[in-house]
Parts: C-alpha cells; sequence; structure tokens
C-alpha cells in the first residue's frame, strides 16, 4: 500500500514549490492528486492535469455519492478530492500527495487514519504578506482575506504529524524529504 501524504499551509507558504521540487525529482513513487473544482479554470490551467473543473451541480452530486475522501468550500467555489484518485494508485503501491486545507486534512484523517500530515509554514506571517503581495495577484480584499485564512490555518498547525517552517527553501526541502523518505524505504536527502 503506498503512503497517503496530505501537505496542508496557508497561501505563500511555499507548499506548492515545494511539492513541484518532489515531483520533478521523478524518483519517487508518488503523485498528486487532482482535485476537482467548481471555480473557472485560470489561464494556463489544464482539465485533468490542474484540477477537474466541474458544475455545482456534478460536485454535489458526486458528494451526496460519497465520492470524495474531502471537500470544502473555499472563497465561494467547491473544492474536493475524489476517492478514486487516491484508492487505486495507494492499492498499486503508488504514493498518493493530497494539497489541501486545515479543513479537507480534518476529512481525510477520519477516513484514513494512516495518512501522513504535513504543515509547512512561514517563518512569520509578515513573510506571508510579502510572499502573497509579491505575486501581484490578489486585490487588496482577496490579500486580507487570504491573511485571515493564513491565521486560522496557522492556529491548527499543531494537529499535523509534521511541521515544516519554509524560511530557507533548501533547508525546507531537506526537512521535508527527512519526513518522507522512509515511507518510500530512502535514505535521507542530501542535499
Amino acid at each position: 500500500m503506498g503512503p497517503l501524504i496530505v501537505i496542508s499551509g496557508p497561501s505563500g507558504s511555499g507548499k506548492s514549490t515545494l511539492i513541484r521540487r518532489l515531483l520533478a525529482e521523478g524518483n519517487w513513487p508518488l503523485r498528486l492528486s487532482v482535485s476537482v473544482t467548481t471555480r473557472s479554470p485560470r489561464p494556463g490551467e489544464v482539465e485533468g492535469k490542474d484540477y477537474y473543473f466541474w458544475t455545482k451541480d456534478a460536485f454535489a452530486q458526486k458528494r451526496n455519492a460519497g465520492g470524495f475522501l474531502e471537500w470544502a468550500e473555499v472563497y465561494g467555489n467547491y473544492y474536493g478530492t475524489l476517492a478514486s484518485e487516491v484508492d487505486p494508485y495507494r492499492a498499486q503501491g503508488t504514493g498518493v500527495l493530497l494539497d489541501i486545507d486545515v479543513q479537507g486534512f480534518d476529512q481525510v484523517r477520519k477516513l484514513r487514519p494512516d495518512a501522513v500530515s504535513i504543515f509547512i509554514r512561514p517563518p512569520l506571517v509578515e513573510v506571508l504578506t510579502q510572499r502573497l503581495s509579491a505575486r501581484g495577484t490578489e486585490d487588496k480584499a482577496s490579500l486580507e482575506r487570504r491573511l485571515q485564512g493564513a491565521e486560522r490555518e496557522l492556529a491548527s498547525a499543531g494537529r499535523y504529524d509534521h511541521q515544516v517552517t519554509n524560511d530557507n527553501l533548501e533547508q525546507a526541502y531537506s526537512d521535508l524529504h527527512a519526513i518522507l523518505s522512509p515511507l518510500f524505504g530512502r535514505t535521507n536527502y542530501a542535499g
């Protein structure tokens, strides 16, 4: 059975960068679960690669049928992880990585208590503010909403099996690698 790995962290914590690097390493038997969302695709996003883009009705039908390991409403849109994106791969020995929020983690932990959970945190909230502002993708109201969400998520970090502080990308990657290596029978990352 492949491991189920949950990675959470507030927007701007660097979790997406760390996840991309893990997947790019290429020699892990690991895949990123593709989530379902009801939001519209952003420029450059590809159906089935970045997300599955569904209508709210289709999402509700699958949710009501018990097809999601976790789901949440985030900023007026629904996001969820299909059991079919996780269980068949784990059964084949492939690890599955979930990039989900704290609310989703709570649901996954109830259904899959063997999941290994990792919370990626910024060194300081001020750094998070700088990172989100530097993206240039948020208006003031959206930035404020994300920062409030980050404070709620940071308050939940202690419920995770592991925490990685991303104040230095190389160190954070090494710390993440050290957590995951034993799950795959590997020695630690040497950098």
